[in-house]
């Protein structure tokens, strides 16, 4: 423990943003809404409108992306062998588990703009790929076969 930490003053509740001090960084530990924030990487979006626009669309279809992986009977064992068939899931599981710990770190920053996007985004991935919205009586038959119970969320 570094013993000059001791004689630092209590951070103010003005400098509990993502200001740095020669020993800790704080960030935000509640929710807050602006653009000034940083998602998944250091730095980034930083403070352009721009860049965090582009954040909050990267979320956005991340959780859609997601979604369509928990979803999708592309790589299911209807016609392959069960060894190549069950290789073909695992990769795609791993795949949409990243995934979605990605959203959830990125949700992690707090920021009310980011939440939502990840929100909507699973909310969207739900509507197109996993309700009953989109689909034809014969396939909903098929895809409740196919599919596990599983709310594609894994976090």
């Amino acid at each position: 423990m570094d013993h000059d930490m001791h004689n630092m003053p209590p951070p103010s509740p003005s400098s509990m943003t993502n200001h740095t001090t020669p020993h800790m960084i704080m960030m935000h530990m509640t929710f807050f809404w602006g653009k000034n924030t940083e998602v998944l990487f250091s730095g980034w979006p930083g403070t352009s409108s721009g860049m965090y626009a582009l954040c909050l669309i990267v979320v956005f279809l991340l959780a859609v992306i997601a979604e369509w992986l928990a979803h999708s009977p592309i790589f299911r064992a209807d016609s392959s062998t069960g060894r190549t068939a069950g290789i073909a899931q695992t990769a795609v599981y791993t795949l949409k588990t990243g995934l979605s710990y990605l959203v959830m770190l990125a949700v992690m920053s707090f920021n009310a703009g980011v939440f939502i996007a990840a929100i909507a985004g699973y909310a969207v991935g739900f509507l197109v790929f996993g309700s009953t919205v989109f689909k034809k009586p014969s396939e909903d038959r098929k895809t409740a076969e196919l599919l596990p119970p599983s709310s594609g969320c894994v976090c």
